[in-house]
């Protein structure tokens, strides 16, 4: 599919501090792009100069040909932006709020009537059209936040963290609007928080820090920057003699290891060819190094080890590597309040 947004070397400065550095990314039609980032990175001031909330110090952003100097009215008509805090009027019925924001784009009032009543439904409140929002729960808002970004029928879509505070029944919706929004072409930029909203949702991830993009690719090109696919990590109880760890990382397919405070990790096979980590254990796998197969071959060999090290395993468990690895391998595990 062709590329539809184009973002190429944003830079946005307050002050001092380098809010963003050299940021660039492309989104393809029928796309998903997950833009992920600790607090602070850049991911919402970026998400502002793509929607022309906020003026970049350099760089520009295309969608299909237009840009926000060339033709403003015409560039943001082509962009729906779900921002991160609620914009709504709470006092006005849910179908009134999505004509005045369909009467931004100078919609005609038959079509805008049309269309308010189509993204209503999309979004599961067709039913609640005379109601005031003030009345709505929180996942309720953020789908009707959804439905005002949805009525001019923009190219290009920009979430910035829409499932904040909602309840699971209600971040499943919005994750199904997201699927139908895509199958129907759109180009969607997703910011959050929850590595496993990008894990679903997303085709390709861009990962920020300090304002810069520290990675980017596919979940599978992603996993493989990691040293290991899986771990196994042991409770023992006892002194495991230190010929045993050497025995340990001698074993094939063991490529991390550390013991600290009666707790062993072992990291487990690289990801190689693997395409998807998530098909783990699927028939037949997928080729590469990561699978049960390895696993247990390999947990087997460890116990072996740790129990002829003189250690006793009082609890064992296994897990894959996933998105929060590497973004926790790349950011650091700081906090950053």
């Amino acid at each position: 599919m062709p590329d539809v947004l184009q973002v190429n070397g944003l830079r946005k400065s307050y002050g001092a501090r380098l809010a963003v550095a050299d940021v660039s990314f492309n989104v393809r039609a029928g796309e998903v792009l997950g833009l992920l980032g600790p607090n602070g990175a850049g991911k919402s001031t970026t998400v502002g100069i793509i929607g022309g909330l906020t003026a970049a110090d350099a760089g520009s952003v295309t969608i299909g040909g237009a840009t926000l100097a060339s033709d403003e009215f015409a560039f943001k008509r082509r962009i729906g932006l779900v921002p991160q805090d609620l914009a709504l009027f709470e006092d006005l019925p849910a179908l009134a709020n999505i004509e005045l924001f369909g009467a931004l784009y100078n919609l005609p009032k038959a079509t805008l009537k049309q269309r308010a009543m189509e993204v209503l439904d999309l979004v599961g409140l067709a039913e609640r059209a005379r109601d005031k929002p003030a009345t709505f729960s929180g996942g309720m808002k953020r789908r009707l936040n959804i439905a005002c970004a949805l009525v001019h029928d923009p190219d290009v879509l920009l979430f910035d963290e829409p499932t904040a505070g909602v309840d699971p029944q209600s971040r499943n919706a919005i994750f199904d609007n997201l699927e139908a929004l895509k199958r129907a072409g759109k180009a969607i930029v997703y910011t959050t928080h929850y590595m496993e909203e990008a894990e679903r949702l997303a085709d390709r991830v861009v990962i920020i820090d300090h304002g810069t993009v520290v990675a980017s690719g596919t979940l599978a090109e992603l996993l493989r920057t990691l040293p290991a696919a899986q771990s196994l990590t042991l409770d023992i109880s006892g002194t495991l003699a230190p010929d045993a760890l050497a025995a340990l990382q001698a074993l094939p397919g063991v490529k991390q290891l550390k013991l600290d405070a009666g707790q062993l990790t072992v990291g487990i096979g690289g990801i190689g060819a693997v395409g998807a980590v998530g098909a783990i254990g699927s028939s037949g796998g997928t080729g590469g190094t990561a699978d049960l197969g390895d696993l247990a071959r390999t947990a087997a060999a460890v116990l072996q080890t740790v129990a002829a090290g003189g250690a006793t395993v009082r609890h064992l468990s296994s897990g894959r590597a996933n998105l929060e690895d590497v973004f926790l391998a790349l950011t650091g595990r700081q906090l950053r309040d």
